[in-house]
């Protein structure tokens, strides 16, 4: 350290909620109190098929100007980093920088997928839109939010990489003055609901704009046909000829579109994005081991399938950290693996193959991040 250069300290302090988050505050400031570079470490249940753990994301990173490039960021992200180890077993990143978390044992572990539905598709297959209002849909208030947290943890109780939201979640986006914030539409059947979406707000300035949704369940096939409907009917209002539904193509609705017809874009970012990191292989797979049975189709202890497992935790089988995330996740099968130097012996890749079939797969939907849980 030059003498010019200042002593610098880190500090972490934990919050209660911020808009139903768990957060950290970790911070690098100078002895003189000046703030140096900070960021936040978000508590929340990540899945990995029908299990979820807990898990801690990084978010919010910024260093002061004057302070960039001096290798202050680097420091702080270690020994957060650190603070998380002692604390759960695996990070997460939702929106990483190319190039920097990769240094710290992170990797891409979900891919960026949307669908697109044409207004007309809606149009042939319902029989005409019937503008933007359709029977059994209506807006949504903030006393729908526990319908909505169940039907969101039972559509996607199985699926990868998304959250398990608790009864307190509402990550909607409230509106302001400068904000319309999210706009809802409920499916209403009898006394109960059973499918929602989420609209992503209007700028203000552009009265037409273009037709987003954040988030699109329903609990059968014809909420997701009345929603979809409805949203074709707002479209057609805005003059819009599609509009993009944030929601993975295997998921129900995904189905639905698909029927209708749809285009399914997915994008697989070579470096940042969404990104995951094992902090403690062990205990992890420890965790996750209920979910490796039920891959696995069995519910008794054999011989191989105990030495396989006590391999995988030591590190013996598949040692890569990475891999082993991405393989978990979904985000790559067996075969993946396989192509990028990840070798099985033959006694144990019938097994390995159940336990990593990538997602999409029977046992294992597709692994999705859903923009309203992301931080």
């Amino acid at each position: 350290m030059s003498e010019h250069e200042p002593t610098v300290g880190y500090t972490e302090v934990a919050d209660q909620d911020v808009r139903s988050l768990r957060v950290r505050h970790c911070r690098l400031r100078t002895d003189r109190g000046e703030p140096v570079a900070a960021l936040e470490a978000v508590s929340f249940r990540q899945r990995f098929g029908a299990v979820a753990v807990a898990a801690e994301g990084i978010g919010g990173v910024e260093t002061r100007p004057e302070f960039r490039r001096q290798g202050y960021m680097g420091r702080l992200l270690r020994r957060s980093l650190g603070g998380m180890t002692r604390r759960v077993d695996i990070a997460f990143v939702s929106d990483g920088i190319e190039g920097v978390y990769e240094k710290f044992g992170f990797v891409n572990a979900v891919s960026e997928g949307r669908l697109i539905v044409p207004v007309r598709n809606i149009e042939r297959a319902v029989g005409g839109v019937p503008g933007a209002a359709v029977p059994g849909v209506r807006s949504g208030t903030p006393a729908d939010l526990p319908a909505m947290i169940r039907l969101y943890n039972t559509a996607h109780a199985g699926r990868p990489w998304t959250h398990e939201r608790q009864a307190d979640w509402n990550r909607l986006v409230p509106q302001t003055t400068w904000n319309p914030g999210s706009q809802t539409l409920i499916v209403q059947a009898g006394d109960a609901v059973s499918g929602y979406a989420v609209l992503e707000g209007r700028a203000f300035g552009d009265p037409l704009g273009t037709l987003s949704v954040d988030e699109l369940v329903a609990d059968d096939t014809d909420a997701a046909r009345l929603l979809l409907t409805a949203l074709a009917g707002v479209c057609w209002q805005r003059r819009r000829s599609e509009f993009g539904v944030r929601e993975p193509a295997d998921s129900l609705v995904g189905r639905v579109a698909r029927r209708m017809g749809c285009t399914y874009q997915e994008r697989f970012p070579p470096s940042g994005g969404m990104m995951a990191a094992v902090l403690n292989r062990s205990e992890l797979l420890r965790k996750l081991e209920p979910e490796l049975r039920r891959r696995a189709g069995t519910d008794r202890s054999d011989r191989v399938y105990c030495a396989a497992y006590d391999a995988l935790r030591r590190g013996s089988l598949l040692p890569d950290d990475r891999a082993l995330v991405r393989l978990l996740l979904g985000h790559w099968s067996l075969g993946d693996a396989g192509t990028h130097g990840g070798s099985v012996p033959e006694r144990y890749r019938e097994l390995c193959t159940a336990w990593f079939p990538g997602g999409g797969s029977p046992s294992l939907p597709m692994p999705y991040a859903h923009r309203l849980d992301r931080y």
